[in-house]
């Protein structure tokens, strides 16, 4: 009851009292500064995002970004191997990173009398790593392992990886960001040098610092530390597109540690710095309807009225450089084939392109989405978090603050409009992930027919 009267409070709030207020500033060599001021806590979030991600990386060289974060934490000129996060712990602070397929970032969360021993620290490694063979070599199979641990030994990821990939016929956002094992292993040690001087300068990253700080504070601190590292060469930017597709694709995975079917659908679908961007905002409100908890359509329709699920969600992210993924997660009722899941499901998606949405679905979805957007910005690493993600892919910082008026004005039409681009058939891929006992049933009786897949067919 207690949740249902917040929201509803929340649905009352004018969108504009929640903009956050970040100020920025460009240093000299380059290096963009955004600075988002929270003086709840003497505590800061201290992140550098680089403008590099697996999509960056040469043929037959995956997993090379990735590589790279981990060496990040290996020595420099001033730091013994595993000396960056011991002297962070030994603070007070945490620090961490990960890799996408857009960029890659690196953060710490501290006290605020520690910002300039952290900036200093971050500024060593952005240009002075110090990369030995021996590192290098103990290193990858702590990747290996990684990738074995996440995905090889996942079922359920192994699907996700393989849809991916056949989702993105030519573009690097279907190879995995960890890499493929293969190509892991050939990976040498001048090639992971010559990314990481190719790739780490000033020039080519982003620091957001947000809590209790102004740009007045930090300014000093940024020009001290960053301000000292010279810019490198610009990288030429690179513009890989995917052919137009031709035909549904279906991928059945089978795995003898899968106790329970589970299946999946992928759109390839516009994000918001894509042709048809757009569509971008109704495309977020309609994963929202479709598939954003247990009041969604496919929640109420699969697993509570026709009860051939166990489970549904929908998972659409707007924020990246090229086309994203519009996908479904559905895990069928143990008494329904899959044949009669998928069945349902496209109904459902028909309905939506055909009938569109109605207003009670639409206000639900936008109410849901403003509450987010309140506790997002209740947060220092979330707000830089969303800060950095939206301006390393080249959104501006505005994109942040008026996320919540854009999701408002977003119509019933709009909605199906974007509902109508997405929901082809030639343009997704579905994912089947099976028992191995029932690889040999499944091959004889398809979860979906090519008739079927014809039909019309994040959060």
């Amino acid at each position: 009851m207690r949740l249902v009267v917040l929201i509803l409070a929340l649905s009352m709030l004018p969108f504009q009292c929640m903009a956050a207020i970040y100020q920025q500033f460009t240093l000299a060599n380059g290096m963009q500064v955004v600075v988002i001021p929270n003086h709840r806590v003497p505590v800061v979030t201290h992140m550098v995002w680089y403008k590099v991600g697996a999509k960056d990386e040469e043929v037959g060289k995956s997993g090379i970004a990735h590589f790279l974060e981990h060496l990040m934490f290996k020595g420099t000129e001033k730091l013994k191997p595993g000396e960056f996060s011991s002297i962070i712990a030994k603070n007070g602070g945490n620090d961490n990173a990960f890799t996408s397929q857009d960029f890659t970032a690196y953060f710490q969360t501290i006290s605020k009398d520690k910002l300039l021993l952290v900036m200093g620290l971050e500024a060593e490694r952005m240009t002075k790593l110090k990369l030995s063979d021996d590192e290098i070599k103990k290193e990858r199979e702590v990747v290996l392992e990684e990738r074995r641990t996440r995905t090889e030994n996942e079922p359920s990821a192994m699907l996700m990886e393989q849809m991916k990939a056949a989702l993105y016929q030519n573009h690097p956002y279907g190879r995995p960001i960890i890499g493929w094992s293969h190509e892991i292993k050939q990976l040498s040690p001048s090639e992971i040098q010559s990314f990481y001087h190719l790739h780490y300068a000033p020039n080519k990253a982003i620091l957001v610092v947000s809590g209790d700080i102004t740009a007045e504070e930090l300014r000093p601190l940024a020009e001290a530390t960053y301000g000292k590292v010279p810019a490198a060469k610009p990288n030429v930017a690179k513009n890989i597109t995917e052919p137009p597709h031709i035909a549904p694709i279906h991928v059945t995975y089978t795995d003898e540690k899968v106790k329970q079917a589970e299946y999946m659908m992928y759109f390839l679908a516009p994000g918001q710095r894509s042709v048809g961007k757009e569509n971008a905002y109704a495309l977020t409100v309609l994963a929202h309807i479709l598939g954003g908890g247990e009041t969604s359509r496919l929640y109420q329709s699969l697993v509570v009225n026709q009860k051939v699920a166990a489970s549904a969600s929908v998972f659409y992210d707007d924020v990246s450089t090229f086309d994203t993924v519009f996908g479904m997660y559905v895990i069928p009722h143990p008494e329904t084939s899959l044949a009669e899941l998928e069945k349902a499901l496209r109904k459902q998606l028909d309905l939506i392109v055909d009938k569109g949405v109605t207003s009670e679905e639409l206000e639900r979805a936008k109410t849901v989405i403003r509450a987010q957007s309140i506790y997002d910005r209740d947060s220092s690493k979330g707000m830089a978090f969303a800060f950095g993600e939206a301006m390393v892919v080249g959104l501006s910082p505005d994109y942040v603050e008026t996320l919540p008026d854009k999701m408002n004005a977003v119509t019933a039409k709009q909605v199906q409009d974007a509902a109508r681009l997405v929901f082809k058939p030639q343009q997704s891929v579905v994912g089947v992930l099976l028992p191995k006992q029932q690889d040999a049933k499944a091959d004889k009786k398809p979860v979906s027919s090519p008739k079927q897949s014809t039909a019309r067919g994040k959060i």
